[in-house]
């Protein structure tokens, strides 16, 4: 599991850097893993998203739950920074 933080936010950043380091997600037959997900998603998740509302100008903060797949659990007990609380 990767912390990953972008800084530009084009499109794809994360999955190209990740594949261009020889480490593509699992299941993105796009950029280089050899076999796509039985639902046909990639493992990449969201976990915390901050960003500026475009009328309010206030910060957002947002914490998603993990998804309910074998790996994610299985990640979320062996990561003790991966709570449910964010």
């Amino acid at each position: 599991m990767l912390e990953i933080t972008p800084h530009t936010g084009r499109h794809h950043q994360i999955r190209v850097q990740l594949a261009a380091m020889g480490c593509p997600i699992k299941g993105d037959v796009k950029y280089g893993f050899d076999r796509t997900n039985e639902n046909g998603s990639i493992h990449l998740h969201a976990r915390h998203i901050r960003f500026n509302h475009p009328v309010k100008k206030e910060e957002i903060h947002i914490t998603a739950p993990v998804p309910n797949d074998p790996i994610w659990k299985f990640l979320k007990n062996k990561t003790r920074n991966f709570s449910e609380s964010g």
